[in-house]
């Protein structure tokens, strides 16, 4: 019988979810960030406050990568994802070591 997955993790699978549909091409970026921001707050709460720095840091900078049509040296959405998707494994691994996540 497997563990009932927490809020935090349930919010991680959703954003990871979301991240899937973006890269597939079939959630735009702005949707994306906006979903995103609003599904990882669970997680959010339970991780310490170092990742939602950086949480915030990378939405930022994918947001304004939806500005440009084609990838700019600053604003690569395929790097962007990239480390979204480090961010998740870390934030899943986070959670997975502490005690008693929520």
């Amino acid at each position: 019988m497997s563990t009932p997955e927490s809020p935090a993790q349930h919010s991680l699978a959703t954003v990871t979810a979301l991240l899937t549909q973006v890269r597939g091409q079939t959630l735009d970026v702005s949707r994306f960030t906006g979903q995103a921001h609003s599904a990882c707050g669970p997680a959010l709460a339970a991780l310490p406050p170092r990742y939602g720095e950086v949480w915030r840091n990378l939405l930022d900078r994918l947001d304004s990568s939806a500005l440009f049509s084609e990838e700019s040296c600053s604003f690569s959405q395929r790097d962007l994802l990239d480390s979204l998707q480090t961010w998740l494994d870390k934030a899943h691994s986070q959670l997975a070591a502490s005690p008693s996540a929520p």
